[in-house]
């Protein structure tokens, strides 16, 4: 089929669904409310199920920028959404450092196959790694490229993932004690666990915006493992509901004003680096909204700041707008050169100046912050 065919049948696939009562799943429109969540519209889950919410905030959106107001997401209002609302699913392919609608879709799709990585539109280290282990374990060329055949197997029987097994784990949960140590934070503590902030602060009667005090005892789950047959997967699950993305956004406009940063920058630069999820820990230990290492929190609090900020999602806005501060007075306002000290870090960018991939992050930024 001629890709303008292609297209055209996406185009017309993303166009009605959001107008439609039906309540079909189109992977298409986890694109769709993923911008509308990065615009503060949408708190619902990321399932591509077009419901309520998905319409409400599509019309909200159009209201916002003048569009005729039908709820349906035409070209108009895709154009609207900027560097979200371009590129379906399936119209090119992905490698890393592409951000769009259609890397929504494909990070959807993933976490649908049981794949975890964030949902943000942009394909970055943690969505290349999952994209290769799903290849992986489907039997695909692992090139942590997204072309025709990934796609394919993406939108096929979510079982795929599995194929190589021959059982999995049902996970049983005992608890053991954790004593709490300098640089530790909750929210880390449950990323270890495998649980998520809420569940741990529940378990430990203790309120996760509050400081952890070293020495405290916790009780922390284990997973204990167990084989099951085919028969007992557990099934994969939509993009869990947010219902504190209007406050992150508020966070980072009242904290942006403090710092005197333009707004839609923080806001643009804290989609890029977490889809304003502060639950979110990577690989390599950094937490939150704002993505911060354990180590440039302490300088920020310690020396930019000068007194403790609290491990939530408002102070780690706080600590992030800080630390920007400091880095556009670094660079003397050069927002290019400050966005890549935040990269890849000050005295890389000092010594031998912004990496390619440091590059392809500051554009993207730069991009979507137009539309913030």
């Amino acid at each position: 089929m001629p890709l303008r065919i292609m297209l055209a049948c996406a185009l017309a696939a993303a166009g009605l669904a959001a107008a439609s009562p039906a309540r079909a799943l189109n992977p298409q429109q986890a694109g769709l409310q993923v911008a509308l969540r990065a615009q503060g519209l949408y708190n619902g889950p990321i399932d591509a199920l077009v419901g309520p919410q998905t319409v409400a905030g599509v019309r909200a959106f159009q209201r916002e920028q003048g569009l005729r107001i039908t709820g349906k997401v035409d070209a108009t209002t895709r154009r609207a959404l900027g560097p979200l609302g371009r590129h379906l699913f399936g119209s090119r392919q992905l490698v890393r450092g592409e951000f769009g609608w259609d890397v929504a879709v494909l990070q959807f799709l993933l976490v649908r196959h049981g794949v975890k990585v964030p949902v943000n539109g942009y394909l970055d280290r943690p969505t290349l790694l999952g994209l290769r282990h799903f290849q992986r374990n489907a039997r695909l060329d692992v090139d942590g490229i997204g072309g025709p055949r990934t796609f394919a197997v993406l939108r096929g029987k979510r079982v795929t993932v599995h194929l190589v097994q021959t059982a999995v784990r049902i996970v049983k949960t005992k608890t053991r004690v954790y004593v709490v140590k300098p640089g530790d934070s909750l929210t880390a503590i449950a990323h270890g666990a495998g649980v998520s902030l809420t569940a741990l602060a529940k378990l430990n009667h203790v309120d996760p915006a509050r400081v952890l005090v070293i020495g405290k005892r916790l009780r922390v789950p284990v997973r204990v493992e167990a084989s099951a047959s085919a028969a007992e997967r557990p099934q994969a699950v939509a993009v869990p509901a947010t219902s504190n993305t209007t406050s992150v956004r508020a966070s980072l406009d009242r904290w942006a004003a403090v710092y005197g940063i333009d707004p839609s920058l923080a806001r643009a630069l804290a989609w890029m680096e977490s889809g304003y999820n502060n639950t979110l820990v990577s690989s390599v230990g950094a937490q939150g909204v704002m993505q911060l290492l354990p180590t440039t929190w302490d300088y920020v609090e310690t020396v930019l700041i000068g007194h403790p900020v609290a491990h939530d999602a408002d102070g780690n806005v706080h600590v992030g707008m800080a630390y920007l501060h400091h880095l556009l007075a670094a660079f003397d306002g050069n927002e290019t050169l400050a966005l890549s000290a935040w990269y890849q870090g000050e005295k890389s960018v000092r010594d031998g100046g912004p990496l390619e991939v440091s590059k392809i992050f500051v554009a993207n930024v730069l991009a979507l912050r137009k539309r913030m």
